[in-house]
């Protein structure tokens, strides 16, 4: 692979630095300060993303589309895409690898843990905004660049192959995983039933809005973009929803679900989609909830047990570990059910 100066030199010119940016578990990221701009270059993952032509096909209408709302529709800035000297989106290397650049958002910051209800109250505003700024984006018009993501029953069904061909040892934390699946199998088929039935409805989604793709000002008490737009692409805002909740609700000494936290951000969430979301959308809320940190941690076991070849990991445990929280996160949910629910109907109302 060539310097990393030399493939951002695709991009910009009299580059002062280069620095890693961020600690996502699957793209490359690196920001890049020049004399004339900041910007953001990252290797797109081929295993992940086998098609990077079509990410940036999405990205190019995304933007295309909310560029042509009133500025004072939009309150959320999207990066702009950052072509090559040549025009072209994106740079391949001599061994075929990816490149993009995106606008470096200033003075902002990401978070990997809430500190404020103020936060949280941002976290579902931005989320929700986003839906309402795609809502009249046909969902049909862009390409499902990741084909099975979110898909729980695949992903039940590779775990399962997975598993009768592993031949190592199972030990406490890996027979917790598995007696975990097979007791709630139940939770599985639930959202995309749904899909199938005709009660919920494909629309774009953000695809991965983990807390730490919202920027903050430097403040941390306002989001002024949502970023990390591989994923965006044809799915239920459900799956959006609860990844969301999963991320910015996980107490990480205890893995509880804060419920607290998950009421702000629902009431705010909710009040920025009302105008499109149905009843149908409402009454699978909580098995969104549920499902999400579920089908993750079935996701981490699975990658464990293939020997981590799809998360990054910087020790052979470490997708076990993440497996583990995330049932336990799962439990907390689940505990909590009657609470949640509670909570959805209540909004509902409003």
């Amino acid at each position: 692979m060539k310097p990393i100066s030399v493939i951002a030199e695709q991009f910009t010119d009299s580059i002062n630095s280069i620095t890693s940016l961020g600690n996502g578990l699957i793209n490359d990221t690196y920001r890049v300060v020049s004399d004339s701009s900041s910007l953001v270059l990252q290797r797109i993952n081929q295993q992940v993303f086998p098609e990077p032509a079509q990410i940036m096909a999405n990205l190019q209408q995304l933007t295309a589309h909310i560029s042509q709302k009133s500025l004072e529709s939009v309150k959320l800035k999207i990066p702009a895409l950052i072509p090559t000297h040549i025009q072209q989106d994106f740079f391949v290397d001599l061994q075929g690898q990816y490149w993009r650049a995106l606008q470096f958002i200033e003075n902002t910051q990401s978070l990997e843990f809430l500190t404020s209800l103020q936060q949280a109250q941002q976290v579902g505003f931005a989320l929700g905004h986003f839906h309402c700024l795609v809502s009249d984006l046909k969902a049909d018009g862009l390409y499902d660049t990741l084909p099975g993501f979110h898909i729980t029953p695949s992903y039940f069904e590779h775990y399962q192959a997975v598993l009768s061909r592993y031949n190592g040892q199972l030990n406490n934390f890996s027979e917790f995983c598995r007696y975990f699946i097979a007791q709630h199998e139940a939770w599985i088929p639930v959202l995309e039933n749904a899909k199938h039935q005709g009660d919920l409805v494909l629309r774009v989604i953000h695809g991965d809005p983990k807390l730490n793709n919202f920027l903050f000002d430097a403040s941390a008490e306002s989001i002024l973009s949502l970023i990390d737009l591989d994923t965006v692409k044809p799915g239920l805002v459900h799956y959006d929803i609860g990844d969301c909740l999963r991320s910015a609700c996980h107490q990480l000494g205890t893995n509880e679900f804060d419920l607290e936290i998950c009421q702000v951000i629902l009431k705010s969430y909710l009040a920025e989609v009302k105008g499109f979301f149905s009843v149908a959308d409402y009454d699978y809320l909580f098995a969104a909830i549920q499902l999400i940190p579920f089908e993750l941690g079935m996701r981490f076991y699975t990658d464990y047990l293939e020997g981590n070849r799809y998360f990054k990991v910087t020790d052979p445990e470490q997708n076990l570990q993440r497996a583990v929280a995330q049932f336990q996160l799962s439990a907390s949910i689940a505990r909590q059910e009657l609470a949640i629910k509670a909570i959805i109907n209540q909004l509902q109302l409003l």
